[in-house]
């Protein structure tokens, strides 16, 4: 799945940012966030009475995964645990709506699968892929509601994708499909746009690895290695995707 906008940077102001609690345990809140003079108001309630009986709760974790790195595994495998998930869906998108990509649909795809093979809790869904036309967030929430009706949903992004949600396809229907968590940086608060507010959200923290997919790329570009970067059930096939994509643009 990919965000529905490019990412800008998320800012508070105000001064107001606070650490959150470091982990989602049974009795914590949902968040509604309203801004009035600089203050940031919170609506109690338990998550854990809003699972129907037979249902699970069951995260989204979308992107272009272009490709697929050791950031990407670790907060996977901690949102598990802090979202108190009983399976986290990772799904990479399909066509992009705002975002060019280097490799096929079906390569990131067949990366993606396995870089997260055999991590309990964690399935890579093809469910973009499959679909025609630009992956937008809110159509595979619809779809995945339809698929799951008894499950709850919660869709995982950064802090940078939830201040530009006001610009995603649909957005307000967001938020009455699943639930919101956003992946704070730096230990301080998310801040949604004044556009976007209120909007109910919890605080997934998690640790958030510093390795960008777009410095990879430049490095395979280059042709250099990804040790450490990309995981090694995936390295050498990444590696040798990009060292025949440069051969080609070598020969045209």
């Amino acid at each position: 799945m990919s965000w529905d906008t490019k990412p800008r940077p998320a800012s508070c102001g105000s001064g107001c940012c606070r650490s959150f609690p470091t982990r989602w345990k049974p009795g914590c809140s949902w968040g509604r966030m309203t801004r009035r003079r600089r203050s940031v108001r919170r609506r109690m309630s338990d998550p854990a009475a809003e699972v129907p009986a037979g249902g699970r709760r069951t995260g989204i974790l979308g992107g272009s995964f272009d490709p697929p790195h050791v950031g990407h595994v670790s907060v996977a495998r901690e949102l598990i645990e802090a979202l108190h998930l009983d399976r986290l869906l990772v799904i990479p998108a399909g066509d992009p709506p705002h975002r060019d990509v280097t490799l096929p649909a079906k390569v990131r795809l067949d990366f993606t699968r396995r870089a997260f093979a055999d991590l309990p809790g964690i399935e890579v869904s093809p469910i973009e892929i499959e679909r025609a036309g630009p992956s937008y967030t809110v159509d595979t929430l619809e779809a995945l509601a339809r698929r799951f009706p008894s499950d709850r949903l919660v869709l995982v992004m950064g802090a940078d994708q939830f201040v530009a949600i006001h610009r995603w396809e649909r957005w307000r229907r967001l938020p009455e499909l699943a639930r919101i968590a956003v992946m704070p940086r730096d230990g301080r608060e998310p801040a949604p746009s004044p556009e976007s507010t209120p909007i109910e959200y919890v605080v997934a923290s998690v640790t958030r690895v510093d390795i960008s997919a777009s410095r990879i790329r430049q490095r395979l570009d280059e042709g250099h290695s990804v040790h450490l970067l990309v995981p090694e059930t995936i390295r050498h096939h990444v590696e040798r995707a990009w060292a025949e994509r440069r051969a080609r643009h070598v020969t045209q």
